[in-house]
C-alpha cells in the first residue's frame, strides 16, 4: 500500500496528529536508535484502570523490516509495566500494521468495524 502513495501523499493528516498529541492523558515518546529518531508513538495512559490506548505508532519509512518497531514497541511495554490492556486500531486494509500487531506484538482482534458494524467512536469512518 504504502508503494501505491505518491511521495507526498500523507499517510495519517497532521490534524489527526494533533488530535492524537492533544487528547486527554496523552503521552508522546520519541524512540531513538544510535542517537537518531526512528519512530514515535502517542499513548493515553489511564492511572486507574490501566487499560491503556496506543494512539499512533509509526517508524521511519527508512529503518522498516530492522526490528526497529518490535524493539519500541517491547520499550513501550516495559516503560507502561502496570497496563492490563494496550488497545489499537488499524484500518482492515493496513495489512502491514496488522501483522506487526498481531504476529509480532501479540494483539489480539476483538472487534471489526465496518459500514455495517460502525466504530461507536467514530462514526463518520
Amino acid at each position: 500500500m504504502l508503494d501505491e502513495l505518491a511521495e507526498n501523499e500523507e499517510i495519517i493528516s497532521q490534524q489527526e496528529i494533533e488530535a492524537a498529541m492533544k487528547a486527554d492523558h496523552a503521552q508522546s515518546l520519541q524512540i531513538e536508535y544510535q542517537g537518531q529518531p526512528v519512530a514515535g508513538v502517542v499513548v493515553r495512559i489511564d492511572e486507574q484502570t490501566q487499560h491503556n490506548s496506543l494512539d499512533l505508532f509509526f517508524v521511519t519509512a527508512s529503518e522498516h523490516s530492522k526490528g526497529l518497531g518490535l524493539t519500541a514497541w517491547q520499550a513501550i511495554e516495559r516503560h507502561y509495566p502496570q497496563t492490563k490492556i494496550w488497545e489499537t486500531h488499524t484500518p482492515y486494509f493496513e495489512k502491514r500494521n496488522i501483522h506487526f500487531y498481531v504476529n509480532k506484538c501479540g494483539f489480539k482482534i476483538v472487534e471489526f468495524y465496518h459500514e455495517k458494524n460502525p466504530d461507536p467512536h467514530s462514526p463518520n469512518l
